[in-house]
């Protein structure tokens, strides 16, 4: 099964999990998701999603000076944020239970 397709289909909750905890800049979040176990994901895609989230209003956003070169925006949630993270962590959990259902059951012979 080609994970890049199903990576598209969850970032924004991974995207949202991994800042819960502490806000990151957008190496950072790439980072902690490789970590997690997601080496499929593309730079391009979370650079794309963390905008589209702070677009979206379920991000803030703030610039860190760096001493290992530019500045970093870092991103960080907020109650939006938290929110859809909650309600799509309800729905990931549901959609998973029904999978695990799905692959687990065997007919009948």
């Amino acid at each position: 099964m080609d994970t890049s397709q199903l990576l598209k289909g969850v970032l924004d909750l991974a995207v949202l999990a991994v800042l819960r905890d502490a806000d990151g800049y957008g190496y950072d979040v790439l980072r902690r998701l490789r970590a997690a176990g997601l080496h499929d994901v593309a730079d391009a895609s979370v650079y794309g999603t963390l905008r589209r989230l702070f677009a979206a209003g379920a991000l803030t956003s703030y610039v860190q000076p760096s001493e290992e070169g530019p500045h970093r925006k870092y991103y960080g949630l907020n109650k939006t944020g938290h929110d859809l993270l909650d309600q799509s962590t309800r729905t990931w959990t549901h959609f998973a239970d029904i999978m695990s259902v799905l692959l687990l059951t065997k007919e009948a012979a």
